[in-house]
């Protein structure tokens, strides 16, 4: 009887969850571990040989003094756009359930740009930098302007802007819920006790929203860990490559220079460091949580 009830159940899960589980298998696992082994290989990415190399291409991925700088610029875009997207997105949804009139609209409105890809944004935001801004600069000032995408520091600047505006949206939703979750009623016992309502917002209400925070936080820093798309339509690392993010540099390192196992090597590094990063961040979240 137990067998059977087994057996029914398990034919219930391989019916429901087996296709999808195969295509995780198919288009995740085999990859990543297919990608592991690459990494102890010379491949270029075109021939037919796969010479192994040992951890030849681990050493030279942390002897890549291009890579390091990369991820440095990295780590510093992350952790400015991260602070920003998440304090805009949590404005946003505080403006839009404070009961405004048309909230509704305006929580859509600010939803769109997470909609449109990295690379047409990229693009829509190059034209804006480079013709809308220094031709509106040319009439107030009376000269042209440089691009602000025409500096290192207005590069990076511009690629926090743009990934704000494209973010914030969605991680918007997510405060809009946790906003939603809180029930009103403690808020109310907290001004009755004496709280205004800033007290209330901090202390009682933050707090109840901290697993809105750390799903934010952490999708965030994987998300700006991550970015490729936009780096490469806004900026495409120039000037001088000093706004090649690692995930650009991966990229050129493995199908640009053909140099696949260090590439490759290098791609699972970032992935290590950025698991780490997101495994500590939600444990050190999730440890704090109040329960209402």
């Amino acid at each position: 009887m137990k067998h059977s009830r087994f057996s029914y159940k398990l034919g219930q899960f391989l019916i429901f969850a087996g296709p999808a589980g195969i295509l995780f298998c198919a288009v995740v696992v085999l990859p990543f571990i297919y990608g592991i082994y690459l990494t102890f290989t010379s491949w270029d990415g075109v021939s037919n040989s796969k010479p192994f190399v040992g951890l030849s291409n681990y050493r030279q991925a942390f002897a890549d003094a291009m890579y390091w700088s990369a991820l440095g610029r990295t780590v510093v875009y992350s952790v400015i756009a991260v602070v920003l997207v998440n304090s805009v997105a949590f404005l946003l949804a505080y403006a839009v359930t404070s009961g405004i009139k048309g909230q509704n609209f305006f929580r859509a409105g600010f939803f769109i740009p997470n909609l449109i890809g990295g690379i047409v944004l990229g693009y829509i935001w190059k034209f804006v930098f480079n013709r809308a801004f220094v031709a509106i600069g040319e009439a107030f000032a009376g000269s042209k302007p440089d691009s602000l995408l025409g500096s290192p520091g207005g590069a990076m600047f511009a690629l926090i802007l743009v990934s704000v505006w494209q973010y914030a949206g969605y991680m918007m939703l997510i405060y809009v819920a946790g906003f939603m979750s809180v029930d009103q009623s403690l808020k109310e016992a907290a001004m009755i006790d004496g709280c205004n309502s800033t007290k209330a917002m901090w202390h009682v209400i933050v707090p109840l929203m901290r697993s809105s925070f750390v799903q934010c936080i952490f999708l965030s820093t994987t998300r700006c860990f991550m970015v490729y798309d936009l780096n490469l339509s806004l900026t495409k690392g120039e000037p001088f490559n000093q706004s090649v993010l690692a995930a650009m540099h991966v990229y050129n390192q493995a199908f640009v220079y053909k140099n696949y196992g260090i590439g490759q090597a290098e791609a699972l590094i970032l992935f290590v460091i950025c698991a780490v990063i997101g495994v500590l961040q939600v444990y050190i979240g999730k440890k704090g949580e109040v329960e209402a």
